[in-house]
């Protein structure tokens, strides 16, 4: 690692966050005669993948930077004081929890630009797109980096309006619908994750973030806390999305282009999971010990309803939508985070931050893949790709087929996959909770989550077995298979997949100082 001054890392980490936003409205002013080149269109894409670029460059100096010696101390930090009257800060900086969100954002960001130079999206003006996917950049960089209630509020809510604008302009069928859906859902929970804030905030008479979990909710009544993580609670499980809270997922995904279901899946899902380990558990932990047993509920029956319903569309004869089935992997797969974090324990919640790393890599993957599949067959209908002797992917696009077959092993949790240490951890957390928490309910929880591990290989092969695998009809010519682009927007998801599954120390070598020294109060 490299040895750079505090105020490089600031000014890096503000960097990072403003940046897209500079992006953003540069991408909406007229092209300079020299760039324009043969085609505006392409010249504000490439605007695109320039700025994204530039971001994940700085993100990767901003780790190699990161002194990875103390991981639990907060680093590349400014605080500067913005509303005096609540005593609300620019407060930002980045530890070993927050960092591999932040690098996850920036890397997926620039493929989905990369992916969108080659492959734009049938809809209205580039110039748009492109200022939209900076804003949404912007605004999930900024809930990972600030450290202040109030501004991590105001980011949380920055990205729905483009993700909004992303769905209903860039998307397919039912775009509109699955649009709206989208948005009263996600404002609804916020409304009431407000009000949680609000009331840690002026109950405590600080805002700060760091501050709050040093105190480790000593400042904060019982019923205050109880209160609180309701309320917060609610907001970030629709985010996350917990069942039953999740039912805007699957049409939001299933209308979104590719980039947008990319993004939703790989990085927004994990903002709610983000809060949990950030904000409500060190700030609020008796609140949370209150309400532990009943997130875990939720989290294995989200576990065990995501797998049934994509058994049932994976079926043949029920007219499946692929991308709504990964839709729907996606509670289940998020079922487990919340599992871990309903532990309370420093396994679990590092097996939590490790499983919100593989599933923004792995479905982030398996979504552009299925983008891919639908440009080639014109629809993403699992009867259709099956066809009458299944669709022999392995046959008319050999890499593709394969690259399919990885993902969804992968998604299934293979060992030596990245899927697999975060689940496995998670159920370990949960398997000897924190003290206090039943231990019966936990290991009836623990049972319930590894039968759905068992669903999960069910689907994803029965997936891969219809449209992978059967002998290639004559009548079928061949499909094109993976083309420079993809293999360039695509191979850094599969190489990370692989290196996290192989050597996990990397990412909870990080996570687990932190996780330690936050369940601790503060305390290292």
């Amino acid at each position: 690692m490299i040895d750079i001054s505090e105020s490089v890392m600031q000014f890096l980490l503000a960097f990072i966050v403003v940046a897209p936003l500079i992006g953003a409205v540069a991408a909406l002013l007229p092209a300079p005669p020299g760039l324009k080149g043969k085609s505006p269109d392409q010249a504000v894409l490439r605007h695109g993948v320039t700025v994204t670029g530039v971001i994940l460059i700085a993100a990767i100096v901003l780790v190699l930077g990161f002194d990875h010696g103390h991981p639990s101390k907060m680093q590349a930090t400014t605080d500067i004081q913005w509303i005096p009257a609540l005593n609300v800060h620019i407060h930002l900086g980045v530890d070993g929890i927050s960092l591999p969100l932040l690098v996850l954002t920036a890397l997926l960001t620039f493929l989905c630009a990369l992916y969108s130079y080659f492959k734009m999206p049938a809809g209205p003006s580039p110039k748009a797109f492109v200022a939209l996917l900076l804003v949404l950049e912007s605004g999930t960089l900024a809930t990972f980096a600030v450290l202040d209630l109030v501004l991590f509020f105001l980011a949380f809510e920055m990205v729905l309006i483009p993700m909004y604008f992303l769905i209903a302009r860039w998307g397919g069928d039912q775009r509109q619908a699955a649009a709206w859906k989208f948005i009263l859902y996600t404002l609804l929970g916020s409304v009431v994750m407000l009000l949680g804030l609000l009331l840690v905030g002026l109950k405590s008479g600080t805002f700060d973030m760091v501050a709050l979990a040093t105190d480790n909710g000593r400042g904060l009544t019982t019923s205050v806390q109880v209160i609180a993580v309701l309320a917060i609670g609610i907001g970030l499980a629709v985010k996350t999305p917990m069942f039953p809270l999740h039912s805007w997922l699957p049409d939001a995904h299933t209308a979104a282009p590719t980039v947008g279901s990319v993004l939703l899946a790989g990085v927004l899902l994990k903002m709610g999971t983000y809060g949990f380990v950030r904000i409500v558990l060190p700030i609020a932990p008796h609140g949370m010990h209150t309400f532990a047993p009943y997130l875990a509920a939720f989290a294995v029956a989200g576990i065990i309803y995501g797998s049934l319903a994509c058994l049932a569309l994976a079926k043949r004869g029920n007219k499946g939508d692929l991308k709504r089935l990964i839709a729907y992997s996606s509670v289940g797969h998020m079922g487990f985070v919340l599992l871990g974090i309903s532990s309370m324990t420093p396994t679990g919640v590092n097996g939590a931050l490790f499983a919100n790393i593989a599933h923004g890599l792995i479905t982030g993957l398996l979504f552009f893949l299925v983008g891919a599949l639908k440009d080639r067959y014109g629809t993403a209908d699992l009867d259709t790709l099956a066809g009458a002797t299944g669709a022999a992917l392995y046959g008319r696009a050999p890499r593709l087929g394969g690259l399919l077959a990885f993902a969804a092993v992968a998604s299934l949790g293979l060992p030596g996959l990245a899927g697999f240490w975060g689940e496995m951890l998670a159920m370990f957390g949960a398997f000897d909770p924190a003290a206090g928490l039943s231990r019966p309910a936990y290991l009836t929880f623990v049972a319930i989550a590894a039968f759905g591990t068992l669903l999960t290989a069910a689907y994803l092969l029965v997936v891969v077995r219809r449209v992978c695998m059967g002998g290639k009809p004559a009548e079928e010519p061949r499909l094109a298979d993976i083309q420079g682009y993809e293999f360039a927007a695509w191979s850094p998801l599969v190489a990370l997949t692989v290196l996290a599954g192989l050597w996990p120390a990397v990412l909870l070598g990080l996570t687990d100082p932190a996780v330690q020294k936050l369940l601790a109060g503060g305390k290292s």
